[in-house]
């Protein structure tokens, strides 16, 4: 079973990256679309925009948004690893609430 690795979509393109799914609702900024080698744009998995605002990029909020975020994709559907892959995402910090919490 593959497993789910977190990238920045700014950051180069690797071979080794397995499929690459962009999980945001809003398309990254400076991103073309065809540049952007990515496998599938999953906005329905990613926070929803009340849950992106309530977080608004606060360390002290980190722990309750991924409790929050988690209880959202609970009410998505699974998704069934087969391969690696590579989540990508714009913000700057790894403390996003767009990476789907494992």
């Amino acid at each position: 079973m593959g497993e789910i690795l977190i990238k920045r979509i700014y950051a180069p393109f690797e071979k080794s990256d397995g499929l690459r799914i962009l999980v945001d609702r809003l398309w990254p900024r400076g991103i073309k679309k065809e540049n952007a080698k990515i496998d599938a744009w999953l906005k329905e998995v990613a926070p929803s925009a009340s849950l992106r605002k309530w977080f608004n990029h606060d360390p002290e909020n980190w722990n309750e948004f991924v409790k929050r975020y988690k209880a959202e994709l609970k009410q998505s559907q699974a998704l069934i690893l087969k391969e690696n892959i590579k989540q990508l995402h714009c913000c700057m910090q790894r403390m996003t609430p767009n990476i789907i919490m494992q």
